[in-house]
């Protein structure tokens, strides 16, 4: 059964309407729950300390291959 948002949608000749659709953008972007300022500074810390800590790994394994190749070779 179709909810009663869904049967109450207009339907287009076309099958799309701009007008409709940025609308539709502006509700969608209404129920967005933005994050705070506060936790955008301390999400975006941890994503430069992991990749900071994973660029950091991957430059000592290199570093490690480098130096069992030449020992090798």
């Amino acid at each position: 059964m179709a909810k009663k948002s869904e049967a109450e949608l207009p339907e287009t000749t076309n099958g799309f309407s701009f007008n409709n659709f940025i609308q539709g953008t502006k509700e969608e972007l209404e129920k967005v729950v933005w994050p705070s300022r506060k936790q955008i500074v301390s999400e975006s810390a941890a994503v430069l300390l992991m990749v900071a800590l994973s660029a950091s790994l991957i430059y000592l394994v290199d570093g490690l291959f480098s130096w069992a190749a030449q020992q090798v070779f």
